[in-house]
């Protein structure tokens, strides 16, 4: 905020001086086999000083704290304020009640089924390099080894990128041995192979989230929120990489007040360095961590002002007819029926009949407990796409920037092509895999396929047809406005003579007759820029028993009424909710990172102390959605990737602290283990 210049240190491919994590690494070995190699490593010798650590988010800027890098005086790197300060001090001084809470936003290892692998190989012939690698952004990791590492033209680079399995924003980055592969490739004339272990992924794999918040709502005497204060550090780890700075201090504040009407508010966040490893984007990527911090503090006030937190929600809710609506940060919503997705998401869990299952649980020796959490989120990352649809024999080749890992994403490209132009669903093909089928591409983050990638793919469609007409008019003797498209022919209007888009494509490929600007491949092109971002949306509900004796949560019902705009396919969307609770259930009661203090070595390195979410730990969920189409996109979409791990972890939370209001308890800080819980049940 004052203007002090920003300080980025580098990250090299292989740590020369100082290794400043564990998992930094200092050597890269190459054998015929990985058991050779392995037993290379045990050769190499490496005297290493040891350094004090410090791993602690809180203690990083303290004045006796180690300095991982001397450009970064307290290891204390960025720092952004968002929003008023002035009018929000001011309606602090004027409220009648304060609501306080301080929270942890736990750090986590984002294990992607998939661990990261690289096979490199180069080309002395042509000079350029292949990369097979998994990643979620095949043309701006081909941009960023080229710019960066390489030094050489992109176009020297080619990517290739098959099924992903699971990405989660960690495949977002650039890492060290998608960069040593093809240098040693180049090196050794030979195609170099890497995949890491579980072990490798767990210590230099981009961990998630890491902040810790104190946070702050005004409200007056009749309950209306007035203001909302916060400040949170942030630790980014040893190295700033892949949006780690712009996660907390860009992204996550934008929607902050989330679905409130809050006049006013004043967001702080600092960025820290500590001797762990970097972290940057996952599921959501700053947007849980602003919904947890006010879907906690709505909890909190409605604890501390003993009223019914549902009736406190309805009172602050952004109503329909405020629509188009700018928040306090300055985001601007455009579509949204909040209360509606809370009556549907009531009804969805029977509320009605709580009370009696809650006796029903006490009976058994069981609390229990149950919350609603709202949640919006902006979808967020490259606004740019870029699409090319082709029509080759009898196949329509779609080959788009984005990347899919897990999602559908084929299976909605090839339902929104096939309805467009009329053409079998099985006669869509989509390419994603290669960086060279397109100049650019945007990749796959903040749940931007749907609006920004798929509107590029129609509009490269629509020249499609309005190429495909005029070659139809040259053929069938018509002017091309006396021409129809549907159902994959061109017709001349008002009677029975008509022509198919691949006869079409094939005349074009083919004919000596037609104009030459007509002639040549069919196929339609576009780079779409969004001016505006979408804001999916929802309300979920957790129900939860807690065991008396021992702590342990025991999840029985989780409804979900998601806004994600027009639904192109259920099953996708539902999914991707399903997956996205999942995760963030895993963080509000399982996940933690710990490392230790003195060594700075990971100690949760593994799934025997690191715990993951698994089948047992949810319900079935029911789900539904709540189709409120967007209004600044031709599809009506917002996007359906993320919802889940923003509104899981405060409903979690949320409900938990329900399950204990008759021991005075108003927040637990995540994860909620049986251990903690019964610990503050003593």
């Amino acid at each position: 905020p004052d203007g002090s210049p920003l300080s980025y240190p580098p990250q090299f491919a292989l740590t020369s001086d100082r290794v400043r994590y564990v998992g930094d690494p200092v050597a890269f070995i190459v054998a015929e086999t990985l058991e050779i190699a392995k037993d290379a490593a045990e050769k190499i010798k490496i005297e290493y000083k040891v350094l004090p650590s410090v791993v602690d988010t809180s203690k990083a800027m303290a004045p006796d704290s180690p300095q991982l890098w001397e450009e970064v005086p307290q290891n204390f790197l960025f720092q952004a304020q968002v929003g008023d300060k002035e009018k929000t001090d001011n309606a602090f001084s004027n409220a009648t009640h304060i609501a306080k809470v301080s929270l942890v936003n736990n750090r986590v290892v984002q294990n992607s089924m998939e661990v990261r692998g690289a096979i490199g190989s180069y080309d002395p012939d042509s000079g350029r390099y292949t990369l097979y690698s998994s990643n979620q952004n095949r043309h701006m990791l081909r941009d960023w080894i080229a710019n960066s590492f390489l030094k050489c033209d992109p176009t020297m680079i080619r990517v290739l990128v098959d099924d992903v399995g699971g990405g989660f924003g960690m495949k977002t980055h650039a890492y060290h041995e998608q960069v040593l592969v093809l240098y040693a490739a180049k090196k050794l004339g030979r195609s170099i192979r890497w995949i890491s272990d579980r072990t490798e992924a767990f210590i230099s794999d981009l961990h998630g989230r890491d902040h810790i918040s104190d946070c702050e709502l005004a409200l007056d005497a009749e309950n209306n929120f007035l203001a909302v204060r916060v400040n949170t550090i942030a630790a980014i780890g040893a190295y700033s990489c892949s949006a780690g700075v712009a996660i907390p201090t860009q992204v996550g504040p934008k929607i902050l007040t989330n679905i409130y009407d809050v006049p006013t508010a004043d967001v702080n966040i600092k960025c820290v360095m500590t001797n762990t490893a970097p972290v940057g984007p996952y599921r959501g990527a700053g947007r849980p961590e602003a919904i947890y911090v006010m879907e906690r503090l709505v909890d909190v006030a409605a604890h501390e002002l003993d009223i019914d937190p549902i009736e406190l929600r309805r009172q602050n809710l952004i109503r329909p007819d405020q629509m188009p609506y700018t928040n306090a940060m300055g985001t601007t919503y455009d579509s949204g029926e909040f209360e509606s997705n809370m009556d549907a998401t009531l009804e969805l869990a029977d509320w009605k009949n709580y009370e009696t299952r809650k006796t029903e649980a006490l009976e058994n020796g069981r609390l229990s407990g149950i919350a609603v959490c709202q949640y919006i989120e902006t979808t967020a990352g490259n606004p740019t796409e870029s699409a090319e649809v082709m029509i080759e024999d009898d196949k329509v080749i779609v080959r788009v920037g984005t990347q899919p890992m897990g999602q559908g994403h084929d299976t909605s490209f090839m339902q929104l092509i096939s309805e467009k132009l009329g053409v079998d669903f099985e006669a869509v093909v989509i390419e994603t895999n290669d960086s060279d089928n397109l100049p650019s591409g945007g990749g796959s983050h903040g749940s931007r396929t749907s609006h920004i990638g798929s509107v590029a793919t129609l509009n490269s469609s629509d020249q499609v047809i309005e190429k495909g007409t005029l070659i139809a008019g040259e053929i069938l003797e018509t002017s091309p406005i006396d021409i129809e498209y549907n159902d994959g022919k061109f017709r001349v209007i008002g009677t029975d003579r008509s022509i198919s888009l691949f006869d079409i494509a094939r005349e074009a490929k083919t004919s000596t007759t037609l104009p030459k600007e007509l002639t040549g491949p069919l196929r339609g092109t576009d780079t779409h820029t969004i001016e505006n971002w979408s804001y999916p949306n929802g309300c979920h509900l957790c129900e939860l028993e807690i065991d008396k004796e021992t702590g342990t949560v025991d999840i029985v019902r989780y409804c979900a009424v998601d806004d994600v705009g027009r639904v192109i396919n259920p099953m996708l969307v539902a999914g991707q909710v399903h997956g996205g609770v999942a995760q963030g259930v895993g963080q509000a009661l399982l996940e933690n990172t710990v490392y230790d203090d003195h060594s700075g070595q990971l100690i949760t390195s593994s799934f025997m102390d690191y715990t993951m979410p698994r089948a047992d730990d949810l319900p079935s969920m029911q789900i539904d959605t709540n189709e409120v189409l967007c209004k600044t996109n031709q599809l009506g979409v917002k996007g359906a990737g993320e919802a889940g791990a923003l509104v899981a972890p405060p409903v979690v939370i949320s409900a938990i602290t329900n399950a204990l209001k008759d021991y005075d308890i108003k927040h637990v800080d995540m994860p909620a283990t049986s251990e903690r819980i019964w610990e503050l049940m003593q």
